[in-house]
Formats: structure tokens, C-alpha cells, sequence
């Protein structure tokens, strides 16, 4: 502990809001995670089924998604949060703190998993997707039995990946109210001039995104294990 004090004599100073930053950094990656893989799965798929070559083709649908999805690509995340707080509002009644960034982190990370899902569906043998229909495999069938099962290495590969932007994203929210590590970083260390902050929550990034990359890489090479042993 005398170690630590000596290396980051003022996190020990604001050692509670140090707490406080990591429990809003946790709280706002693992919710808006749930509604991110949920929402932004979902689009992917709807993106590789509804294409002109997918098994269900619907062309307007799919016309819509793309430009969707596009449009919330293409803007920078810190006008994002800025474009949205009338929304944030109306959905969560508050645009600051960890609630106010759940709707922009949402909007900001659902368009490029939804891209990655679409990638890694995009993969799949054909050939797989026509013999399921050839045993009378229905549209839900094909999705979970084929895209879904043949696509899981790469799925948890679009996941890691996403889960380490969205780090990136929460730590960027942190920068205009939103609380987190980033806000901590911000406040009490580059404005106070304390570089023992700042480098505390360096490391407490890196760390974090090691461990998902560590956890992602091993799903991915367990799933690929399973498929190769069957």
C-alpha cells in the first residue's frame, strides 16, 4: 500500500471519486453493452437477411437499415452526444451523468456492431444456407442453426471488438458530464496538473482492454475448437 501511496499520492486523495468513476465507467459499458448487442445484433442480421441475395429479400427494408445505419456511422461521437440530448431527455428525463449517456452510447456503438454482425453473417457457406432449406429450415432456423452457429468465432471476434470501442466510448461521455474514468481523468488529474491520475487510469484502461481481448480471443478459439471437433 505505501508502494501504491508513493506512485499516486493523489488518487489516494480522491480515492472515493477514483471508486465512484470506476463503478460509473462499469455501469454505463455493461448496460449500454446489453441494449448494444441486443439492438445492434439484431440489425445485423436484419442487414444479411433482407439483401438482395438473402433469404428473405425485402429491398426497402433493407434501403432503410443501410442508410440508418450509415447516417449514424458517419458523425463523430462527441456531436453525437451533443445531437442527442433532446432525446436523452425525453427518453431518461436527464442528459448528464450515467443515465444521460446510456441513449448516445447506444446510438453511437449499435451501427458498427450492427456492421460487424453483418460482416461475420456475410461468411457463411451458401452452401450450408441452401441445404437447411432444402430440409425445410424456416427463416428463424436458418438464422440461429446456420448464420448464427457457423458465424460464432467471428461473432465473438465483432464483440470483443465492439466492447473495446465502447471503453473507448464511455471514456470519451466522461469528457462532457457524463462521469467515468474519463471525467476523472479529466478533472481531477489533467486540470489539476496531476499526472498520477492520469496515468492511474491509463493503466486501469489498459488492463481492462486486455482482459476483453484475453476473454474474446479465447471464446473465439474455444468456439472454433468445438466446431473442428464435432
Amino acid at each position: 500500500m505505501s508502494l501504491f501511496q508513493s506512485l499516486f499520492p493523489n488518487v489516494v486523495k480522491y480515492w472515493n471519486m477514483f471508486l465512484e468513476s470506476l463503478q460509473a465507467t462499469f455501469q454505463m459499458f455493461f448496460i449500454a453493452g446489453i441494449w448494444i448487442l441486443v439492438i445492434g445484433g439484431a440489425l445485423g442480421i436484419l442487414l444479411v437477411v433482407t439483401r438482395s441475395d438473402g433469404i428473405r429479400p425485402n429491398k426497402g427494408v433493407h434501403v432503410i437499415l443501410e442508410i440508418v445505419t450509415n447516417i449514424f456511422r458517419s458523425i463523430p461521437f462527441i456531436i453525437l452526444l451533443i445531437f442527442l440530448i433532446p432525446l436523452t431527455r425525453f427518453i431518461t428525463g436527464t442528459s448528464i451523468g450515467v443515465t444521460g449517456a446510456i441513449v448516445p452510447l447506444v446510438f453511437g456503438a449499435v451501427p458498427f456492431f450492427a456492421r460487424q454482425v453483418e460482416s461475420a453473417l456475410s461468411d457463411v457457406d451458401p452452401g450450408k444456407i441452401e441445404a437447411a432449406r432444402a430440409m425445410g429450415s424456416g427463416t428463424i432456423g436458418i438464422i440461429f442453426r446456420v448464420y448464427l452457429h457457423e458465424a460464432l468465432p467471428d461473432l465473438f471476434r465483432a464483440v470483443t471488438i465492439t466492447s473495446i470501442s465502447l471503453v473507448g466510448l464511455t471514456t470519451s461521455a466522461g469528457a462532457v458530464g457524463a462521469g467515468g474514468i474519463g471525467s476523472f481523468a479529466i478533472n481531477q488529474g489533467q486540470n489539476m496538473y496531476y499526472q498520477d491520475v492520469v496515468n492511474l487510469c491509463v493503466l486501469f484502461l489498459l488492463v481492462f482492454v486486455s482482459l476483453l481481448q484475453l476473454v474474446g480471443n479465447s471464446l473465439a478459439h474455444a468456439s472454433v475448437n468445438k466446431k473442428l471437433f464435432k
